[in-house]
Order: C-alpha cells, then structure tokens, then sequence
C-alpha cells in the first residue's frame, strides 16, 4: 500500500540523514522533492499529513529520494530554481543558480537609474538568470545574453519565454565574440558570473559541484582565465563611464582587482556576499 505523506517524507528523511546530510537539509529536501512530485506548496505537506500518495507518486519519490541520497542537486532533480523571486528552469546543461550572485543583480540596479534606457550584457548567461533579473527590473533597458553552450542558451530562452521577459537578446558564442563590433555600438554596464574555480580543485569532487558542467565552473590552473579575458576585453565594448562588474572567488580579490587596474579601470571596488567572503570586483571605464 503506498505510504502517507507523513510516512513518506520520515523514510526520506531516514534515507537522507543515512546518506550523510545534516538533519535540517535532509528535511527540507524531502520536503521539496514531496512538494515537487505532488505539484503542491511545502505546506500542503503539513496541512495534510495523512493524505496517502498514489503509486506512481510513491514510485516517483522514490526515485527521486534514492538519487538525491547519491548527491544530485535537488534544483537538477526538480528541474527548477528561485533567483531573484524568479523561477528558473534548470538542467544539467546549466550552473545551478546561487543566492550569493544575487550581489552581482544588487550591484548593478544600483548603477542603473529606474528608469534609465542603458545598453547591458549579461556574458555567459547560463539559465539566463543574471540578464533576466535585469530585465526584470529595469524593463526600460537593452539587455544582451551571451553564452558559448547552445543548450544552456536554449535554456535561458524558455525560461525568458515562461517569465513573459522579451527584452533581452540572446546570442551564441563565448564572452565579447557575439557582441556588435565596438564601433557599431557600445555597452553602459558588463556583468558576469564567469568560471572562476581552479583546475583540480577538491571541491569539484564534492557536493551539487559533481554535476554541474565543467565547463561552467573551471577557468585554468588559477581559476583566472575566463576573468582576464573579461576584464581586458571590457573597456572595448563600454562607454566612458560604463561599469564591469564581476563574481569571483573567495580568495580572488586581490588578483582581480589587479586586472581591473592593468586594464586601466577607476573606481574599483571588492564587495562581500552574505557569508562575509569577498565576492563581487567592480570598476569604472574612464
């Protein structure tokens, strides 16, 4: 007989706790799996603890609880992730997005009057997450999205679709190469959200890191590849004024804002993530 929806979410919880996850996340991700595979609000869950699930949603969950239990991030198993009170489709040809890139968003609406018509570009968009924020907010603005993986480009433009966001143009190819040539038009704010972990780095062996593309998440023995090529490529494309903003790692701020100097930017600043770390490097085109 299938189990009740009490019954279901202790065996999960059971089954995850085993697996090695802290009591609280096991909870709250059985809770998101059961919520997911009912098509309900978490709170349905405790609103009606002895509702028995079906058979095929017995199975379902099951399935879903045995690859969680062997590490598959929730959002990849859901198919869906909350940024900025957005609902993104995800999938493994995508980053995963993270809380902590929402400072990137914050960082640049600052810099970006209400209603301001500026030229944005969002460069490597993944589920297209950073340029629909933007979009989002600043409707009234031009936002190119760029990203060298068609599927995660594929991506973002059904999440663009869902969300009812048309005003952001979405090109294939890596970093600048999609952007109009300089001459033809140039940008008031670059942000990105680029690859920025090391080659080798043990915590690629760990945790949601282990399904994440590659490609998506290494730059080089240094983590600093994809950066260099960002940071010395941007003032190119901005206006005189115009700002870079950039995510980077932890322990990354201080060879960042090297290159932000070398590039010849004014006004550079480091800001800190929720967590304290040093997070975001931004700079001004003179």
């Amino acid at each position: 007989m299938p189990p009740t929806i009490a019954t279901a979410l202790h065996t999960a919880l059971t089954r995850l706790t085993h697996a090695g996850s802290a009591a609280d996340d096991a909870r709250l991700d059985a809770e998101v799996l059961l919520a997911h595979v009912l098509g309900q609000a978490r709170s349905h869950l405790r609103a009606w603890p002895e509702r028995t699930l079906t058979a095929a949603q017995a199975a379902h969950y099951e399935d879903l609880v045995t690859r969680r239990a062997a590490g598959e991030p929730v959002a990849y198993l859901c198919g869906r992730r909350e940024f900025w009170s957005l609902e993104l489709e995800v999938t493994p040809a995508t980053l995963i997005p993270r809380p902590e890139t929402e400072l990137l968003v914050e960082l640049a609406l600052a810099r970006i009057p209400v209603a301001a018509a500026l030229a944005v570009a969002d460069l490597g968009t993944g589920t297209g997450a950073i340029a629909l924020a933007i979009a989002r907010e600043r409707p009234r603005c031009r936002v190119t999205a760029t990203d060298r993986a068609s599927a995660a480009l594929d991506v973002a433009r059904r999440n663009a679709a869902r969300l009812g966001i048309t005003a952001v143009d979405f090109r294939h190819g890596a970093w600048y190469a999609p952007l109009p040539d300089p001459a033809a038009g140039r940008y008031d704010l670059i942000l990105s959200n680029p690859p920025y972990v090391r080659a080798g780095d043990p915590h690629l062996a760990q945790g949601d890191l282990r399904f994440e593309p590659p490609d998506a998440l290494t730059a080089g023995a240094d983590g600093l590849d994809a950066l260099r090529v960002l940071v010395a490529g941007a003032p190119a494309y901005l206006h005189s004024g115009g700002w870079l903003l950039v995510e980077h790692g932890y322990d990354q701020a201080e060879a960042v804002t090297a290159l932000f100097r070398t590039a010849g930017f004014t006004d550079i600043e480091t800001f800190h993530d929720l967590g304290g770390q040093p997070r975001v490097t931004l700079g001004r085109r003179p």
